[in-house]
């Protein structure tokens, strides 16, 4: 094994995924030896997780790298990339320690796996209105033992569909067999890992990023939610893009919120008031990528599909996410990476490698982690390709597809090398000032050579900003 300063090549699972990420997105296979890894230890699960989290943030950072040699003005070969294995690890968990706080739940009190009377099924009820769909099915109030017993009386797929009905979120385990031959999971299947696909030629882009700065300047619309698509706009705010998120009035993730904003301007916009979705199409004409996990149909409610938000901005990089898929029964289905992992066999298969009487979920949401640095290195690509022909582009990535790479390797789940435990010395020296308090964070898992990763805005409540861009243009 290489010290922590002298990257090694990326073992073979870790190639693997890194490679199918890679390609997936249209990069070159040369730059692929540009990655190395340090680090040892690894997440203990069914799966290889830990070499996942490698390989995606390495993904994305090539991606970067790569943008940042194309627009320099002495293209070449892009810088070299390093990626600690064992910080990549804890990223793809919280990265965020406060100081003299707890910090608050991941998961509403009732959210979380039950035992129908033929199976288990998990209810994610985080959001308000998908804890009453769930509660209106069970026809109990929101108390954990009453969901459950009412929950035993339920056949698991029944249960899950009916949830579903009412707008809730729900998902039976199932294993990887059973989803291999579902409807959904044979169209997932047949899809590849991003739709991809160019714009007309427009007008390029009349700046040049530069190798230590490589996205200042750049507009990112952010319309997402928990968690992938706010992965992908931090990595991107963390190398200088002007990330400007939306979010309707009220709404509140308090228990992801401060982890995912970083490097983030806040908004609020009323998409129901014809004024604020005014605003919002002059911001998306001139972002250079919008980054959104709204669900097709709801973008489209409000008058801005795909074809619309090609009108506002031709050159635009359009990148977003689905859950279970862009075909099948299933596309459009409210989704996130927990449900993913029953839906999918991945909970199933970690109860059957530990001998357990329950689903074992992964480590951490790695589907989501996943698909965040996969949609980021999509974004990046597009840039990339934007600099050389004037393109804009859109790519399509979904959890669901994700999970689907994820499986192809086993893991550790007793008897490997665990990971050192993490320590203050896993922390960035400097203090972020949240809005919600002090707080240090954990120091980034990757290292690429000339360009380093620095946010400008600490994490900030939602709401805390102007819908406008950074030069003022609103």
């Amino acid at each position: 094994m290489s010290a922590p300063d002298h990257p090694a090549a990326p073992c073979p699972a870790t190639a693997d995924y890194l490679r199918q990420f890679w390609l997936a997105a249209g990069g070159d296979p040369a730059h692929l030896s540009r990655v190395g890894v340090t680090g040892h230890g690894a997440l203990p699960s069914a799966f290889a997780v830990t070499e996942f989290a490698t390989a995606a943030i390495g993904a994305a950072g090539l991606a970067l790298a790569e943008f940042a040699a194309a627009g320099s003005g002495a293209p070449g070969a892009p810088g070299a990339i390093s990626v600690d294995r064992r910080l990549a690890s804890i990223w793809f968990g919280t990265t965020l320690r406060p100081i003299g706080r707890d910090a608050p739940p991941l998961w509403d009190a009732v959210a979380g796996d039950y035992r129908a009377s033929d199976g288990w099924i998990r209810l994610h009820t985080n959001a308000p209105h998908h804890r009453d769909a769930a509660l209106a099915v069970l026809g109990v109030a929101a108390d954990r033992d009453a969901v459950a017993q009412a929950v035993s009386r339920w056949r698991a797929d029944e249960l899950e569909a009916a949830v579903v009905e009412r707008n809730g979120c729900a998902a039976a385990m199932r294993d990887l067999d059973a989803w291999a031959r579902h409807p959904q999971g044979r169209s997932v299947g047949a899809e590849p890992l991003l739709h991809r696909a160019a714009a007309p030629a427009s007008a390029r882009p009349d700046w040049r990023p530069t190798r230590q700065r490589p996205l200042q300047g750049l507009r990112v619309l952010d319309l997402t939610r928990i968690l992938a698509g706010p992965v992908a706009t931090r990595f991107l705010a963390g190398y200088g893009a002007d990330v400007l998120r939306i979010d309707p009035p009220g709404w509140e993730e308090p228990g992801t919120v401060p982890e995912v904003v970083l490097g983030k301007r806040c908004a609020r916009l009323d998409l129901k008031s014809a004024a604020d979705l005014a605003t919002l199409e002059r911001l998306l004409s001139q972002a250079d990528v919008m980054i959104h996990g709204y669900r097709a149909d709801a973008l489209a409610r409000l008058g801005l599909d795909a074809e619309r938000r090609r009108q506002l901005n031709p050159a635009l990089i359009d990148v977003s996410l689905d859950a279970y898929g862009w075909s099948g029964p299933w596309q459009g289905r409210r989704g996130f990476d927990s449900l993913v992992q029953m839906s999918t066999g991945i909970a199933d298969a970690g109860m059957r490698a530990k001998g357990a009487d329950r689903p074992v979920p992964l480590p951490c949401q790695a589907i989501d982690h996943a698909t965040g640095y996969l949609m980021a290195t999509a974004a990046l690509r597009g840039l990339t390709e934007r600099l050389a022909t004037g393109a804009g582009g859109s790519a399509r990535a979904s959890l669901a597809r994700t999970a689907k790479l994820l499986v192809a390797h086993r893991g550790m789940l007793e008897g490997g090398p665990a990971l050192a435990a993490e320590t203050a010395a896993d922390w960035s020296a400097a203090i972020e000032e949240t809005s919600w308090g002090p707080a240090r964070r954990v120091r980034p898992p990757m290292r690429i050579e000339g360009t380093p990763e620095s946010w400008d805005y600490p994490a900030s409540a939602l709401g805390s900003s102007d819908a406008t861009w950074r030069d003022g243009v609103r």
